[in-house]
């Protein structure tokens, strides 16, 4: 082994030598992919802040600092029960709220531990009982403190070992690094639990307290080092796992909400991945059902859900010519005049599970919200000037436009037809602008493209009892009056309007970005205005295909 030379008597020598390390075993280095091996050792970045800590403590101990006294908090509570009896000013009652707040009591237990020294861990003596040969066994001493310990069990049929299943990310046992998949579990508090089902000894654990010390055989498979990166999904499904009677493990499950963002953090169980909730502090992990799981158990429900067409309204909201603008003065509701066509009405039931998302921020200048118009055939009327109020075309050149996919959607209504264009969309993408569109809810699937990248917001009736107290003097036109009178709300109108609502939400909800409840129109305009103005500053969740195509 070659002499190495490195600076004495600095504070900095073993990081100098670490540094200097490579270059001075060079000429001892048979192969070019050794000496890069060794360069990428010694320049590993953590090892740096290693040897840093290391030369930080070496520092500490040279310096041999004492605490003053050892018992600060003790000296803190009797300050406080001695300064109860003064007369209370206003710089007492500041020090005795000071006193009292848990992170300063917090502060002054860990100073009196650090003073006395009490902070290393003391190590169980070793059992005297070990078998000679078992050579391979590990004693390992967790702390188990509130949270679980974070790994769950399994009974081995063939051998009947009790085995480690797998290791939770980010939870005590992760962290520990001491504990893997495939250890044999022998004892747990000395209690032998070879005879013992993962339920007992589960029992056991949750009995615990403190310290808890385990006897395992360790697992000859090693560990693989996870390569995955971070993955973002979007729950499409409220999920509670006290109600999954198929997870492994009830406690180590992960509840969450339709439109949660969850973080995967591993993927190696193709049944149960584990994940965490998006932006949470908490490290440890929860399984969750991953998506080919939870679509394949909800394809074999799919028998049980009956998919309903939904009924388009022959009755419309009066004013519907400016239904696409946000200023105008509507009736309070919302009933698109498209008939669509019957194929369009029924919709196979989707499943929907998860979707992989990103964070996305929308580039928009001012002035961006435009409308987009819509062709028609009815003729002009004098007062309206073309691409004003609608587009207006002859009845040929609209059925060829159909014939030609280049309608988002379209209608019939009173022998004329009236149709939202591609092209008319994609105007308004071209001047850098937003379009607002008002759709049918199967169109929406068809708009959810990295062309279009839509933000998705459905406007909900409140319940009933609402609609007939808010709605009791609106008045709507029906198409089958002929004379296009404007008439009151039925109770059949409200009905359909839930029915519609309650359908609409089953079969699409998973494509809704956000929604609003229609309760007070000002307060749901308001509602609908910020959430256009967060578009403009806040980051939002996209498909991945959107950023990645």
């Amino acid at each position: 082994m070659p002499a190495l030379s490195a600076g004495s008597g600095s504070d900095t020598g073993l990081y100098e030598l670490l540094a200097a390390l490579p270059a001075q075993l060079r000429p001892h280095v048979d192969s070019q992919e050794d000496l890069t091996f060794l360069w990428d050792v010694f320049g590993e970045k953590s090892l740096h802040s290693l040897v840093k800590i290391h030369e930080k403590l070496h520092y500490y101990e040279k310096q041999n600092p004492t605490p003053i006294l050892q018992g600060a908090a003790a000296l803190a509570g009797d300050l406080a029960e001695e300064l109860q009896n003064k007369p209370l000013s206003s710089e007492i009652r500041e020090l005795l709220k000071l006193l009292s707040k848990p992170n300063v009591k917090a502060l002054l237990s860990v100073h009196d531990t650090v003073a006395l020294k009490n902070y290393d861990p003391v190590l169980p003596p070793m059992p005297d009982d070990i078998d000679d040969e078992e050579d391979s066994v590990k004693i390992i001493r967790l702390v188990k403190n509130r949270e679980p310990l974070g790994a769950t069990i399994k009974k081995d049929e063939p051998t009947g070992a009790v085995v480690v299943a797998r290791i939770m990310r980010g939870g005590a046992a992760d962290r520990s690094g001491l504990i893997h998949v495939g250890d044999e579990l022998r004892e747990v508090n000395g209690i032998p639990v070879e005879d013992k089902s993962p339920e007992e000894i589960i029992q056991i654990l949750a009995q615990s307290q403190g310290a808890i010390t385990f006897k395992i055989i360790p697992s000859i498979k090693e560990d693989t080092p996870s390569k995955e990166g971070k993955m973002f999904i979007k729950a499409l499904f409220d999920y509670d796992p006290n109600e999954d009677k198929a997870i492994p493990c009830r406690e180590a499950g992960l509840s969450f909400k339709k439109g949660d963002i969850l973080q995967i953090m591993s993927q190696d169980d193709a049944t149960w991945w584990q994940a965490k909730h998006e932006g949470d502090a908490n490290p440890r992990a929860g399984l969750i059902p991953s998506k080919h799981f939870q679509e394949r158990r909800l394809a074999l429900r799919r028998p049980e859900i009956l998919v309903q067409p939904l009924q388009v309204s022959n009755r419309k909201s009066s004013g519907f010519r400016r239904s696409f603008r946000l200023s105008r003065k509507d009736k309070k509701t919302n009933k698109s005049m498209y008939e669509c066509k019957k194929s369009d009405q029924y919709d196979t039931a989707d499943v929907p599970t998860y979707e992989e998302v990103t964070p996305y921020r929308r580039q928009m200048n001012e002035n961006y919200r435009l409308v987009v118009l819509v062709d028609t055939t009815r003729p002009r009327r004098s007062q309206e000037s073309d691409g004003v109020e609608y587009v207006f075309i002859s009845k040929h050149l609209f059925e060829t436009d159909v014939q030609n996919n280049k309608f988002i959607e379209y209608g019939e209504y009173k022998n004329n037809y009236y149709g939202t264009s591609i092209d008319s969309v994609r105007s308004v993408l071209a001047k850098n602008k937003v379009c607002l569109l008002d759709v049918q809810p199967h169109t929406v699937k068809h708009l959810r493209t990295l062309e279009f990248k839509p933000y998705v917001i459905f406007i909900k009736p409140p319940s009933i009892e609402r609609l007939r107290e808010t709605r009791k003097n609106a008045k709507i036109i029906s198409s089958r009056d002929e004379q296009g009178a404007a008439k009151p709300f039925t109770e059949e109108d409200f009905q359909e309007m839930i029915k519609s609502a309650q359908i609409m939400e089953s079969q699409y909800g998973h494509l809704f970005d956000k929604t609003i409840v229609n309760d007070d129109l000002t307060m749901a305009f308001s509602e609908l205005k910020t959430t256009f103005d967060k578009l403009e500053t806040d980051t939002h969740w996209v498909p991945v295909s959107w950023l990645h195509s």
